[in-house]
Formats: structure tokens, C-alpha cells, sequence
């Protein structure tokens, strides 16, 4: 059944990502954007300005050619340790947004990705479209989660929160900034969650390096067999191609230095 409501989930996301979708009934948008293929950062329109008051985050627009690798993760199917072994090789870093079920049906994983340098972001305990909740319970979600985290790994704290389906209004970026979270969203995706309907490690492939621009942050599954398969071509070419890999972590500390603080 988790499976299922991820699929679902996650099947919604990219629906709104290549639409650009605002529902307006509910008070929502969902995160999206003209797909591209230029080598440049996809336009995400007026989203811009309300990402910026907030201190949220798409791409590294400094116009460096540094990529940053993130995995939504609403459980496992078997590729992670496959993933995790191409990162230790190529010595690359990742943020892997985890939900509540997959702390607890994978924490071995879960320690192993904070062993081995990586990032744990909050992807929500229950997987919940932020906008429908109250400020308590948003809390609440995010809290748990990150409790959950630190029960099975050496990461203590989580500062980088990515919204369950894509989902996001001002006043969720506003509470999320209030709580001391940080949103991260994506510029570049692939329809990669469907484990049923995988097309091969040249489909992801291609994908990728069709769309990759500098500063790019993007967006994996790891239930995908054709991103595991891929992922060590991707990042041998990419480095040929001149990019480096970089943390969050690395970006964020950086951007926070060299511009001026955004708010409310």
C-alpha cells in the first residue's frame, strides 16, 4: 500500500512539473516548469520572486557548471545500495529526501547514506500535501521525521525540506522558513518512478544529459533500476563535460555568503 501512495505521489508530481500547474481552489501550486533542452536553466516564472523571499532553492544560477545529485526516497526497491556504491566510487555527494516509512523499513540504509557523507533531507513523515495542513501539524511532520532520522543515524539535524507531491503555497514556504527548514526543489527530472514501466538505463540517460545546465539541481527516484544502471555513465561524462559535484551543502553556504538575505 506505501507503495502505492508513493507511486501515486510521485506520478502527480511530475505531472504538474512539465505543466506548471497553480491550483488555484485550494490555495496551491504545484512546483513546475517548461521543460528544456538548451543546456539552461528551466524558466520557472513567477515562482522566482516567492522562492527568493523565502530563502527556497531550484538551481545554482551563479552560472557555475556544478551539478547536485537528490533522490526522493518513499521506499526501497533494491537499487539503493547499487546507487550508494556508484557515489563512494566516484566520490560524488547526494541528498537523499526521505519519508517516514523509509526510515523505518530501511535504516540500515539510512545510516549507511550519513556513514558515507551524503545528506538526509525531509520528504515528511506521512508524505501529506503540505498545503492542507496547519501550521502544528506541517510541524509535526517535519519534526518526526527528523526524530526518526537521528533514532537510526549519526545526522542529528535536517535542514533541507522538499514538499510530498510537489505542493507549496507562500504560507507553506513561510511556515517551513519560520521552523528553520529549507525548500528545495528541482530543475531537471525524469519520469523514473514507475517500477513497472522502467525503459532502459539509455532512457535515463539521455534524459539527463539532454536537460543538464550548470547549477543544476536534480531530481532521481532510487525504486528506478534504469537510474541505478545509469547514474555511473551520467557522472564519468558529466566530470568529462566539465562539471563538478557538489553538496547542498557547499551550494547553500556559498549562495548565503554572496547574496543578500532574502525575507519577510
Amino acid at each position: 500500500m506505501q507503495k502505492v501512495c508513493f507511486m501515486l505521489a510521485t506520478t502527480f508530481i511530475f505531472f504538474l512539473a512539465f505543466f506548471h500547474i497553480q491550483v488555484e481552489e485550494a490555495g496551491a501550486y504545484g512546483w513546475g516548469y517548461k521543460k528544456n533542452k538548451n543546456h539552461e536553466a528551466p524558466d520557472i516564472g513567477n515562482y522566482q520572486d516567492i522562492l527568493k523571499e523565502y530563502g527556497a532553492y531550484y538551481v545554482d544560477d551563479s552560472g557555475d557548471k556544478t551539478v547536485y545529485l537528490t533522490f526522493d526516497n518513499g521506499y526501497e526497491q533494491g537499487y539503493t545500495d547499487e546507487i550508494l556504491d556508484v557515489l563512494k566510487k566516484e566520490k560524488v555527494p547526494a541528498t537523499f529526501f526521505v519519508t517516514g516509512h523509509y526510515v523505518n523499513s530501511a535504516s540500515e540504509l539510512i545510516k549507511r547514506m550519513v556513514d558515507e557523507g551524503h545528506t538526509i533531507g525531509n520528504h515528511s513523515y506521512h508524505h501529506p500535501d503540505f498545503t492542507i495542513l496547519t501550521k502544528d501539524v506541517m510541524k509535526r511532520e517535519l519534526e518526526t521525521l527528523k526524530e526518526a532520522v537521528s533514532r537510526v543515524s549519526n545526522q542529528s539535524d535536517i535542514k533541507y525540506v522538499r514538499p510530498p507531491k510537489g505542493m507549496f503555497n507562500q504560507q507553506t514556504l513561510e511556515w517551513a522558513y519560520d521552523l528553520g527548514y529549507i525548500h528545495v526543489f528541482w530543475s531537471l527530472a525524469i519520469i523514473d518512478w514507475n517500477t513497472d514501466a522502467q525503459k532502459g538505463w539509455q532512457y535515463a540517460y539521455d534524459e539527463v544529459m539532454e536537460q543538464i545546465h550548470p547549477g543544476a539541481i536534480i531530481l532521481l527516484h532510487a525504486v528506478s533500476e534504469d537510474n541505478a544502471k545509469a547514474l555511473e555513465k551520467i557522472i564519468q561524462d558529466l566530470k568529462k563535460e566539465g562539471y563538478t559535484f557538489k553538496s547542498l551543502d557547499d551550494f547553500v553556504l556559498q549562495d548565503k555568503l554572496t547574496k543578500p538575505i532574502y525575507g519577510y
